[in-house]
């Protein structure tokens, strides 16, 4: 904080006076969250807390880019930074039990859902903001803002993420391993040669649920293309064929030795060091974890498309995408103090995190319209997405909505990539909760 000297009494009478001015024009406006003296501009500061993903140059960039334009834009408030924690938003649910919400925060449907049935967030249907917002999406990425029930809970930055799965293409030419690997039966064959090798197969963070669970759906999308959103629909009470299939595949992969043993108990960073030191030779994540990889492995990493049953499928599928367009971004608690300055604030956070991944990052992945020319050096494997899988998607899955059964889907697909955890116990276990859901 810059500090000011004063040289004579006379000047901190003047200050004094100065203040109490102010503060009597200024109409006894002092409920917005927790405020103190802007020091500049005569206007209370207000403090807005705001729980964001801030860990790696893909989420700290883009934040750090939007809360520096809303200093232009808003000088009168002042964010306040608290670190998501990669733990599948329990810290942000352990906020919600305790009364404790930050006035924005960023999460995803599942929790979304969760919240609006506690009443932990704010509903944005009526706010001009949010009708200023809408007119601004890129056009097929409405399922990013407008939830399946008809209402907006969050600002979305992004448009359809999806996962992929990279590969160091150094390891796989010593390893002997041809690409592009198109079937379940080579992956599990090239997890073979890499362990021979000493090397992990493919290394994921499956500590958090939600990757195994990506993982899994991007073998059902060579069978289903609307992924999840199959299991939401009524009458659907046993696992479909479709499921089985992938399932099955995922067992074949976990007992060729594609994952690490102790792959349910790795965090992301433990996870992506293994591929970035060159110990695994396959990493699985979002489409947005190229701009790391691509500045720790250079030319030496690359991407692949899901592998199928057989190359027929494998190239008549492998533009249905494994992503899909739930609703998730900023969203605003219910009980921050000035709920229409902290929905715009949550607006334009979102809108500039947008801005930042288009113009500085190269990524056509975003929520909103950017009218700002791009000036990064687009890495090759965004290239490779822009060029090949936008065009070209032929479908995207559709988000799961049943919370009960994305919950069951998670701990099982999780389970599956651990010893002695079989398929009949994943079907029987998704049955159930289907057969109750779904009825």
């Amino acid at each position: 904080m810059k500090k000011v000297w004063f040289k004579s009494l006379t000047a901190l009478v003047t200050i004094a006076m100065l203040s109490l001015f102010l503060a009597a024009c200024s109409g006894g406006n002092s409920s917005q969250g927790s405020t103190g003296s802007s020091g500049n501009s005569g206007e209370e500061k207000v403090r807005l807390k705001v729980y964001a993903q801030h860990f790696d140059d893909d989420t700290s960039k883009p934040f750090d880019y939007a809360v520096e334009e809303l200093k232009k834009e808003m000088p009168n408030v002042e964010i306040v930074l608290d670190p998501a924690v990669q733990d599948g938003y329990q810290k942000l649910k352990t906020y919600a039990a305790t009364g404790n919400m930050p006035d924005i925060f960023e999460t995803d449907w599942v929790t979304l859902q969760t919240f609006a049935k506690s009443k932990n967030v704010l509903l944005l249907d009526e706010f001009e903001e949010t009708t200023a917002f809408k007119n601004k999406l890129n056009p097929g990425v409405e399922g990013r803002l407008i939830a399946p029930d008809g209402h907006i809970y969050a600002f979305p930055f992004t448009g359809i993420e999806f996962q992929i799965l990279y590969y160091n293409k150094e390891i796989f030419e010593e390893a002997g391993i041809e690409v592009p690997i198109k079937t379940v039966d080579q992956l599990a064959e090239a997890a073979k040669k890499l362990k021979e090798k000493g090397y992990v197969p493919l290394s994921i963070f499956a500590k958090e649920k939600w990757i195994p669970t990506a993982l899994y759906q991007g073998f059902v999308t060579r069978e289903e293309a609307m992924g999840y959103g199959k299991l939401d629909e009524a009458g659907v009470t046993e696992l479909p064929e479709s499921f089985i299939t992938a399932a099955h595949q995922l067992r074949t992969l976990q007992e060729a030795g594609l994952f690490d043993v102790n792959a349910t108990n790795t965090n992301y960073d433990q996870a992506s060091s293994l591929f970035y030191t060159g110990k695994a030779a396959m990493f699985v994540n979002g489409q947005w974890e190229i701009y790391s990889s691509q500045e720790k492995l250079g030319d030496k990493v690359d991407w692949m498309y899901w592998p199928a049953k057989d190359e027929e499928t494998y190239e008549k599928t492998k533009y249905a995408v494994n992503g899909s367009p739930s609703p998730g971004g900023f969203a605003v608690s219910p009980s921050t103090k000035d709920p229409e300055l902290t929905v715009k604030v949550a607006s334009f956070l979102a809108q500039k995190a947008a801005e930042y991944k288009y113009a500085q990052l190269g990524s056509p992945i975003v929520s909103v319209k950017v009218d700002k020319e791009i000036t990064a050096e687009i890495p090759p494997m965004m290239q490779r997405i822009a060029d090949e899988i936008l065009p070209n998607a032929t479908d995207y899955a559709v988000a799961l909505n049943n919370v009960s059964i994305k919950n069951v889907l998670d701990d099982n697909t999780q389970s599956m990539l651990i010893d002695g955890f079989s398929t009949e116990q994943f079907i029987k276990n998704l049955n159930s909760v289907l057969a109750k859901e779904n009825k």
